[in-house]
């Protein structure tokens, strides 16, 4: 049908061409409309298009942008929040961790109650005040002050020395303190002249300490306190010590430096005393006093290792470090390192002469520990001439078991006494 019309259209054309022209008029008008109306549609839908698109690229833009921001903030946050995480552990990376003590190396006095009977006054001691006795506390052999106030004890030292306390020293010892935690109690170490005038007071109360320390050449006292809330072990034992050198004084509880004072006065004897309040007793075991301390501050002066520091105040250095296998002159592995720090502290000083002493406990008879401690003090020189010790320079000898330095009837002891001396000559 479609094509029927188009063919009568084109015959009526042919026939007529008066109607020709018109229709063709009429056609050239409709052509131009629909095409007017056509490239307005076209138009009309590219603007519409572009439109929608410049609208989707902007509301997309908003949104990127916003993801952008967003990102960029959480990013942002990421980064602050790190920066303050960093910034926690550079503060706890930085805190100062004051544990500089260095126990003196030659021993003026030395008490662990080990050989003491119960019940008994201590043999090494002198009550000035009140009274004490030997005790058991937490598995441990202490002199205990007996409740009551102002009990005062000093050691012992021989021909009745009251001026024994060297310019440089340590004192260490273990203290306990019984009682409920919010009651009150002290014990103090007190640092006296020798006309018993007390010119410096270290105490401590439960959780916290105090101090009231002479300077020198003056009247005047330093006074100090310090929280112990964090480092203190309520109804255990805890460890208190002390350097001097010269001039500075410091204290330490647990390891952690509590007192720092860089001008004291030196005194010439120490005392212990302490004051009850409520039901706190004090226990007091392992008390070592012993010459050489802390290096003295000096920004020009080289840090001292140990064998440096020991061979410049004794002349020798002891050492409990450098193992063997058991019954053998075998030296283990570990004890390397020691001898290494001997071996250099020797190289820097190849004109001096050492005596290399082995020394053992008395377990077993002379006649195998006399042979066995010589056997290892050879054995150490040979390690150290391994290590570019002159050998000349080295004399080995054995002491077996003829000078020990403490108890032989405790395990302590005896680990005390198994060690190796090497003596300036």
């Amino acid at each position: 049908m479609k094509k029927l019309s188009i063919l009568m259209v084109l015959a009526a054309l042919i026939l007529c061409p008066a109607m020709n022209a018109q229709l063709l008029k009429n056609l050239g008008n409709r052509a131009i409309n629909s095409a007017k109306n056509k490239v307005e549609n076209k138009v009309t839908q590219k603007v519409d298009d572009a439109v929608d698109d410049a609208m989707d690229d902007v509301l997309n833009g908003k949104k990127n942008k916003k993801n952008k921001n967003a990102e960029s903030q959480e990013s942002e946050q990421t980064y602050e929040n790190q920066n303050v995480k960093n910034v926690d552990k550079k503060k706890a990376k930085g805190e100062e961790v004051k544990s500089d003590f260095v126990p003196g190396s030659v021993v003026i006095f030395e008490d662990d109650f080990a050989g003491e009977q119960m019940g008994e006054f201590p043999s090494k001691w002198d009550l000035l005040n009140n009274n004490a006795e030997v005790a058991v506390m937490n598995g441990k052999k202490a002199i205990k002050f007996e409740h009551g106030s102002d009990t005062e004890i000093t050691p012992l030292i021989e021909d009745g020395n009251q001026k024994y306390l060297p310019e440089v020293y340590t004192l260490e010892f273990d203290f306990f303190i019984t009682g409920e935690e919010d009651h009150n109690s002290a014990y103090s170490l007190w640092l006296k002249k020798a006309d018993d005038q007390g010119i410096s007071q270290i105490y401590l109360f439960t959780y916290n300490m105090g101090w009231d320390i002479a300077k020198p050449n003056t009247d005047s006292q330093i006074q100090g306190n310090y929280s112990l809330e964090n480092i203190y072990n309520y109804n255990d034992w805890n460890h208190f010590a002390l350097s001097f050198n010269k001039r500075a004084l410091k204290v330490y509880i647990n390891n952690q430096r509590v007192i720092n004072i860089p001008n004291a006065l030196a005194a010439d004897y120490f005392t212990l005393s302490t004051e009850f309040w409520d039901d706190h007793i004090t226990y007091i075991t392992n008390v070592r006093l012993a010459k050489g301390a802390v290096a003295l501050y000096d920004r020009n002066e080289q840090s001292m290792t140990a064998v440096e520091k020991a061979m410049a105040e004794t002349g020798k250095f002891v050492t409990n470090n450098i193992l063997f296998e058991t019954g053998k002159a075998t030296l283990k592995g570990e004890s390397m390192d020691e001898i290494q720090k001997v071996a250099d502290y020797m190289k820097k000083n190849p004109n001096v002469r050492f005596e290399v002493q082995g020394h053992t406990d008395n377990q077993g008879s002379d006649k195998i520990n006399d042979p066995l401690s010589q056997q290892r003090a050879e054995a150490v020189v040979k390690a150290l001439v391994g290590l570019g010790v002159d050998e000349w320079n080295l004399k080995p000898v054995g002491k077996g078991s003829h000078e020990p330095v403490a108890d032989n009837k405790t395990d302590e002891g005896r680990a005390k006494n198994r060690r190796v001396e090497f003596i300036k000559k």
